[in-house]
């Protein structure tokens, strides 16, 4: 007989008033935001060992779900080659490794384009170990690898480490001659890092309090850190700053960017030393992207941009050119559709290759460069219903190849060269699945549900063939931020698919799926859309038979756990559960509170409630802690981390206090801490397993399917 479980850990309740517009907020729980206060750490920690208590039962399936995960994963492995000079450069992969390994090998000559076919049993001649993130993460609990960067002649590394989870990194050095660390060393930086074209001097970022890249520094190797030279900073902090180089590596670029408008500043990365030039001044509400491009022999800069185009606003984007002297002097290239998002141009010696997003799916398009000019542009094109497709790693200008990256719902990663002479596409990889995996005993589709105000709202579905609803359904969303969720293979989805569960994406606006506007129609004063879409998809699978509400999960996280806690409130009849990871649950506390990492940044996407009454309550009005009621609530999971920076461990850990001292019924509402961690969860590929098997254990469990 099992011994009962222990009592859900009750939240003592400390009043804080907040008072905005003439509008007080009593907050009781807001005393957990100190995580060094003992009493803080206490509770999360009992919230853990309830959680823990709550769930034992479904350790035998945990187990089960990881040993599946890891038994049709090839443990050790090794990516498809990518010349960069006069090596290849690649990432390996070991069984019983939590991290992997970067690596290179040298070409065989000038004309050596075909990627090596590399065995990972069989030794590799001339192989050099980059980096072993295995040996940078020995004695640590937490690890990321952040910049890896190699000079243009291939002699120096630099690269960065994250060792709390905080997203703060070191950066340090390495000769590749020798193998020995160069004695240079900065801490707290932003993760990436830019070498200069004489290898001597290296770009990087620093974050002010509020976690915002906001400066960029000159180091030149062999000095101190103190030495090291402010090349831009950027005051308002409604902006990012970015730093990088265009794929010709004849300019260093500087990008600095709000959720709607950017600037751009360049400099050729043979000077160093010298002064970046403005490319097009920040105009407010338009964001634009530079890349290099050599045309006709004449240096180019293709600019996309969102600007004004004929007395209308380019929302979806329109792709000109400028010579590099005079980015002012535009001609169009392809103009703006409303039905067609232009979202990056790549540009090679030879060609450019043109990223856009048409019908809700991922589109490329290979464009030629002449001796005059621009040849015939055209699309790849692909067999399956849903898909994604990208570039992968390019970065050699004068490839006459180009790497793509395709993957689908049921179709393994597969890393393919299109060779731009003919047209061939020769497939270098596809991603194992061990243990017989065959996509023809899984189908996916598009569906459609029509929101409350008549809008479409496309959904994904995938499932086992012969799964007939009502079937149990795992229903993600994210929609913020014009992120789009393509369709994509999961290793760990199938434990749920070969268990009868179908997973579904509800598209809903605030995501980038069919273009600006639905981006646009899903932010600020009209992110409720957002919520009431994910509401609607929900009720189509539902009244067309395709699930029921006691077998239909809920699904997000971050931004999307800002989505779950909305419909929690809006619709909990219609979830038998709730996963919520690192849910954004408390934004208006958070977005009225500058000095928090990333506020003032995030006033384009939700609003300015501190100036802006309208926005307080409209935002008031959806926030899911202000709006936690006397509700029977479905079972919810809520998984955080103490260490993260973008949404704070203390919106769900007040949310669940909230729910618990508020809501009717007998659903239980589990809080897991992760102690040791960022926003992006656990570190170490194991761990990142066993945390899956933890979420899909809970999800059958709650769907009926333990």
């Amino acid at each position: 007989m099992s011994s009962p479980v222990s009592a859900a850990p009750v939240a003592k309740k400390v009043p804080h008033e907040r008072t905005h517009h003439g509008d007080t907020f009593v907050d009781s729980y807001e005393w957990l935001r100190d995580k060094n206060d003992p009493e803080v750490v206490a509770y999360l920690e009992a919230e853990n060992a309830y959680t823990q208590e709550r769930t034992e039962h479904l350790g035998p399936l945990r187990e089960s779900i990881f040993g599946e995960i890891k038994s049709r994963t090839q443990e050790t492995d090794l990516s498809v080659p990518s010349r960069m000079g006069q090596w290849w450069y690649y990432s390996r992969s070991f069984e019983g490794k939590q991290y992997g390994m970067q690596c290179r090998c040298p070409i065989s000559g000038p004309d050596d384009w075909t990627p090596p076919v590399l065995d990972a049993d069989t030794e590799i001649p001339g192989e050099q170990v980059l980096l072993d993130s295995n040996q940078l993460a020995e004695g640590h609990d937490f690890f990321a690898l952040g910049a890896m960067t190699v000079t243009m002649d291939g002699t120096l590394l630099a690269y960065s480490v994250d060792t709390a989870g905080d997203e703060r990194y070191t950066l340090r050095f390495k000769n590749l001659d020798t193998g020995e660390p160069i004695a240079d060393e900065i801490p707290g930086t932003a993760p990436g890092a830019t070498w200069s074209a004489d290898g001597r001097h290296v770009f990087y970022l620093t974050v002010d309090d509020a976690w915002r890249p906001d400066t960029v520094w000159r180091h030149e190797l062999g000095t101190a850190q103190s030495a090291d030279v402010q090349v831009f900073h950027e005051p308002d902090e409604r902006y990012w700053v970015g730093f990088g180089a265009t794929r010709s590596e004849k300019y260093l670029t500087i990008w600095i960017g709000s959720k709607i408008t950017s600037e751009i500043w360049y400099l050729e990365s043979a000077t160093p030393e010298g002064e970046f030039t403005l490319v097009l001044p920040r105009e407010e509400g338009v964001e634009y992207s530079v890349e290099h491009a050599v045309v006709g022999g004449q240096d180019r800069f293709l600019i996309l941009h969102n600007g004004v185009v004929d007395g209308v606003k380019a929302e979806n984007f329109t792709l000109v050119e400028a010579p590099v002297s005079d980015p002012t002097e535009q001609r169009t290239l392809i103009e703006h559709r409303a039905d067609v998002r232009l979202e990056e141009v790549d540009a090679f010696a030879g060609h450019l290759v043109v990223g856009y997003r048409r019908e809700a799916l991922t589109r490329l398009a290979v464009w030629p460069l002449t001796d005059t000019g621009y040849g015939e542009r055209r699309e790849l094109e692909f067999d399956e219903e849903l898909y994604s497709v990208g570039t992968g790693s390019n970065p050699e200008w004068n490839s006459p190849l180009l790497r793509l990256g395709y993957t689908s719902f049921i179709t393994p990663s597969r890393v393919y060269d299109y060779r731009i002479s003919t047209g061939e596409l020769a497939l270098r990889k596809q991603q194992p699945v061990l243990g017989g995996y065959d996509p023809a005993d899984y189908e996916q589709h598009r569906d459609w549900a029509v929101g409350e105000d008549g809008t479409r709202v496309p959904i994904s579905i995938v499932h086992r063939v012969g799964v007939a609803g009502p079937a149990p359904t795992l229903l993600y969303g994210y929609g913020s931020y014009e992120a789009s969720i393509d369709p994509g293979f999961s290793v760990a989805r199938l434990s749920l698919l070969d268990r009868g569960m179908v997973f579904a994406v509800a598209h809903v606006r605030g995501g980038g799926e069919m273009g600006r506007h639905w981006y646009d129609n899903g932010k600020t004063l009209t992110k409720k859309n957002t919520f009431t879409d994910f509401v609607s998809c929900a009720r189509h699978l539902i009244d067309s038979g395709r699930t029921t509400p006691d077998t239909l999960i809920a699904d997000g996280g971050s931004a999307g756990g800002l989505l779950m806690g909305a419909v929690a409130n809006l619709a909990p009849e219609l979830f038998a559960g709730i996963l919520a990871n690192v849910p954004f649950v408390d934004p208006l506390t958070s977005i009225l509170d500058p000095s928090l990492p990333l506020t003032v940044i995030e006033w384009d996407e939700w609003g300015n409630p501190l100036a802006d009454k309208d926005v307080y309550e409209y935002m008031k009005s959806y926030a899911p802690y202000e709006n936690v009621g006397a509700h029977d609530y479905p079972a919810i999971l809520a998984i955080t981390s103490i260490n993260d920076t973008r949404v704070l461990y203390v919106e769900p850990a007040k949310w669940v206090a909230a729910l618990r001292a508020t809501k009717t019924g007998n659903s239980p509402l589990l809080l897991k801490t992760e102690m040791s961690a960022g926003h992006g969860g656990v570190s170490g590929r194991y761990e990142k397993w066993r945390e899956v098997a933890f979420e899909y254990a809970w999800v059958l469990d709650t769907a009926g399917l333990a």
